[in-house]
C-alpha cells in the first residue's frame, strides 16, 4: 500500500513542490491550505502527471476549530498517516521591532508557532497508536540566527527549531521520526506575503544572486522520509551558494 502524507500550506512555494515530489515518490496526499480553488487547481495537476490518491482539506491552521474538524473528518484509511509536512508559515513585515505592526507578529506566531501545534496534536496520536510515523518541520536559517528587522519572525523560527527538538525527544519511545528542514534564501511567495503584496520590494531580495527554489527543499523533504527505518535525519541547514548567512550573501554588481 501507498504511504499517506498530510502537507500543510500546500497550494504554493514550498509546499506545493513537496506534494508534487511525494506522488512522484508513490504517496497518496492529504492537502490543506486556505485557497480552495488553488487545492482543487493542484489536485488535477498531479493527477494528470501521476497515479495517486489525494484528498484536500481547507481550512485556516491559525484556527483551532477548523483545525481539529478537518482532521476528524478524514476517514479510517485517511488517518493512517505516515508523513506529516508542516510547511504552513510566512513572514509579515521587515520592520524594526519598535515599528513593528501587532497584526503582523500575531499572525506570525499564530501560523508559524500554534498552526504547527495544533495540527501536529491532531495527527501525533494517530502515529503514537501505530507506533509508526515520521514528522518534518519546515524551519529556516532565521531559527538559526537572528537578523536586522527579523526580531519575530525569527522568534517563531526559534521557537519551530525547539518544538522540532522537544518532539523528536518525546515522540521517541513511539518509533516516530522528526526532522526539520531549514532554508535559505528561497524564491517563492515568501517576500511577496512579506511585503504585504509589494511584487517590487520582493524582487530586491533575490536579485544578484541565485536563490534556493522551491524543488530543492522538497528534495530535502524526500531525501529525509525515503531514509532507511533506523535513519532520521534530525536537522538539515540548506542555503543557496551564493549565501553564507543572513547577513552575507554575495550578489552581483555590489
Amino acid at each position: 500500500m501507498n504511504k499517506i502524507a498530510l502537507i500543510t500550506g500546500a497550494t504554493s512555494g514550498i509546499g506545493k513542490a513537496i506534494a508534487v515530489q511525494l506522488a512522484e515518490q508513490n504517496y497518496n496526499l492529504i492537502i490543506t491550505g486556505r485557497r480552495k480553488e488553488r487545492l482543487e487547481n493542484l489536485v488535477t495537476e498531479i493527477k494528470d502527471k501521476f497515479n495517486c490518491k489525494i484528498k484536500t482539506l481547507n481550512f485556516d491552521i491559525r484556527n483551532k476549530q477548523e483545525v481539529d474538524e478537518a482532521i476528524d473528518s478524514l476517514g479510517k484509511y485517511w488517518k493512517n498517516i505516515d508523513v506529516l509536512v508542516n510547511n504552513a508559515g510566512l513572514a509579515a513585515g521587515a520592520e524594526p521591532i519598535h515599528d513593528g505592526l501587532v497584526d503582523d507578529w500575531e499572525r506570525m506566531i499564530d501560523t508559524n508557532i500554534k498552526g504547527l501545534l495544533y495540527i501536529s496534536k491532531k495527527v501525533m496520536p494517530l502515529m503514537i497508536e501505530r507506533k509508526t510515523g515520521h514528522i518534518v518541520n519546515i524551519g529556516s536559517v532565521a531559527g538559526k540566527q537572528v537578523y536586522a528587522n527579523g526580531n519575530v519572525y525569527c522568534g517563531t523560527k526559534q521557537a519551530v527549531d525547539a518544538i522540532t527538538q522537544g518532539m523528536r525527544i518525546d515522540l521517541l519511545p513511539y518509533n516516530i521520526k522528526v526532522t526539520q528542514i531549514a532554508p535559505g534564501a528561497v524564491e517563492t511567495e515568501f517576500s511577496v506575503v512579506r511585503f504585504h503584496g509589494d511584487k517590487d520590494k520582493a524582487k530586491q531580495v533575490y536579485k544578484g544572486f541565485e536563490p534556493l527554489y522551491a524543488n530543492d527543499i522538497a528534495e530535502a523533504v524526500i531525501f529525509a522520509v525515503t531514509r532507511p527505518a533506523h535513519v532520521n535525519i534530525n536537522d538539515m541547514l540548506i542555503m543557496p551558494t551564493a549565501q553564507a548567512s543572513p547577513y552575507y550573501l554575495e550578489r552581483e554588481n555590489e
